[in-house]
């Protein structure tokens, strides 16, 4: 499926996303709105425009994919709502209820609202995703083609699931990046010089990764087939798993609730 694109906002996620419907030959014509100007390494038959009202008045996309910052969302979308009623709109934007959108946009348009990550930059991304009533299964097919072409989708049919999705995929890779700078510092804590520290902690957590991807078996179990009986690895479990304050389970759970309340105040 090739399919006219209007692209509002390409920043990191939003030319991540360009970049993956290039590659896959999912996007025809393509118009990006981006008040900053052309990022670099854009396809040259990609249209950029600085303000909404220099699309050019017949461009009639497929979809409209909405990913500019939430609070810049009350200022953006007005433009758009001319769409509503023929084209597909595609938010990614963290904390917007579909309401929102049927609001702004009136009660009839088409919308999939969807929280992808970061690793959509490499094609490793995963986006969960839903739809309003009034999209279409040609529509539906047509975000799952958009947002798989950086990575895997989930459907989800509680919206308010998003907000626990954002909480733990949606921020989640900032999760994994601070776990390496956390086990490089305690690796030069423990007397490896810092540069040192932190190559085994990249090249640790990057291989830990790439094994549960093409492994069958769980992480539970790949977690136990590296921990020997009485071993170094079971002894640092025992700090990691130790149930309460302090332990990894106790500080994640909470800092995804706390994630999860955040997106909700966003939504407002």
């Amino acid at each position: 499926m090739s399919a006219s694109l209007l692209l509002v906002g390409c920043g990191k996620m939003g030319g991540a996303m360009l970049a993956g419907w290039k590659a896959a030959g999912a996007a025809g014509a393509v118009v990006v709105v981006e008040p900053f100007g052309a990022p670099k390494g854009l396809p040259s038959d990609v249209l950029v425009v600085k303000e909404a009202t220099e699309i050019p008045s017949d461009f009639a996309p497929d979809a409209v994919i909405l990913a500019v910052k939430p609070q810049m969302m009350d200022q953006a979308l007005p433009f758009y709502a001319r769409y509503a009623g023929s084209a597909l709109f595609l938010s990614i934007a963290a904390g917007k209820p579909i309401s929102y959108f049927e609001k702004h946009l009136g009660a009839g348009a088409a919308i999939v609202r969807a929280m992808p990550n970061t690793p959509a930059a490499v094609g490793r991304g995963i986006s969960a995703a839903v739809p309003n009533a009034n999209a279409s299964e040609k529509q539906k097919t047509l975000a799952r083609t958009l947002l798989s072409a950086v990575g895997e989708v989930a459907w989800v049919a509680d919206e308010t699931l998003l907000d626990a999705v954002t909480a733990l995929s949606g921020s989640g890779p900032a999760y994994v990046f601070l776990l390496v700078e956390t086990i490089a510092k305690a690796g030069a804590a423990a007397g490896l010089p810092p540069d040192l520290a932190m190559q085994l902690a990249r090249a640790t957590v990057m291989g830990s990764g790439e094994l549960l991807r093409q492994s069958h078996e769980s992480a539970e179990q790949l977690r136990r087939n590296v921990t020997s009986p009485k071993g170094t690895t079971e002894a640092a479990l025992n700090v990691l798993m130790q149930e309460g304050p302090g332990g990894m389970q106790d500080l994640l759970t909470r800092a995804i609730a706390t994630a999860t309340a955040r997106s909700r105040e966003l939504a407002g």
